[in-house]
């Protein structure tokens, strides 16, 4: 049998239109303000005051402050976070409003992450730089970590693809043996 142009189009529509739609990944960073065990939630409020409350499942993963970069533990946020209040996250999630879930949970520790407005000026794939021109005027290069996060409006990115020049940003990072680190960065 054969079959025209239009009957495989409408074949591929069909199948296409079966399967289910995945699910954008989004993330945020924050502090840890409250985990309620019974409510598999976890509260996190950002820089700018606003809180989010995320649930949580089995598989949502947790990756420690000195093994982010390595396999992820999956299930047991709640006992994982226990008593980890104050401490600075990057929760990746799936959904929006009231109805947000927690796929991941980087848990960056307690104040020692930094956060920092601009626009991207320079950008070294190479040596796996960024520039950055700041609120106040000033540069500011930034190493982006292998395991970086980028939420960008169409989702998450991994940090090797990280922001254009000319984008306007929110860098979340540490300063390690004083270089600065983004671990997050955030389109505005």
């Amino acid at each position: 049998m054969r079959w025209n142009i239009v009957s495989r189009l409408f074949l591929v529509a069909v199948i296409a239109a079966a399967l289910p739609a995945t699910a954008v990944e989004h993330a945020v960073a924050g502090t840890v303000t409250k985990v309620d065990s019974a409510a598999k939630t976890i509260a996190v409020k950002t820089a700018d005051g606003a809180e989010h409350v995320f649930k949580f499942t089995e598989h949502t993963t947790v990756h420690a402050a000195q093994d982010i970069g390595h396999a992820a533990k999956a299930g047991a946020v709640d006992s994982y976070l226990a008593g980890k209040k104050g401490a600075q996250v990057v929760v990746h999630y799936t959904g929006e409003g009231a109805e947000k879930t927690a796929v991941g949970v980087d848990d960056l520790g307690k104040g020692t992450v930094k956060a920092s407005k601009g626009t991207v000026t320079g950008i070294d794939r190479a040596g796996h730089t960024m520039t950055v021109k700041t609120e106040s005027g000033a540069e500011e290069t930034y190493h982006v970590a292998e395991d970086a996060t980028v939420d960008t409006k169409d989702g998450v990115v991994k940090g090797a693809e990280y922001a254009e020049k000319g984008a306007k940003v929110t860098v979340h990072y540490t300063v390690e043996g004083g270089q600065k680190v983004a671990h997050f960065i955030k389109h505005l």
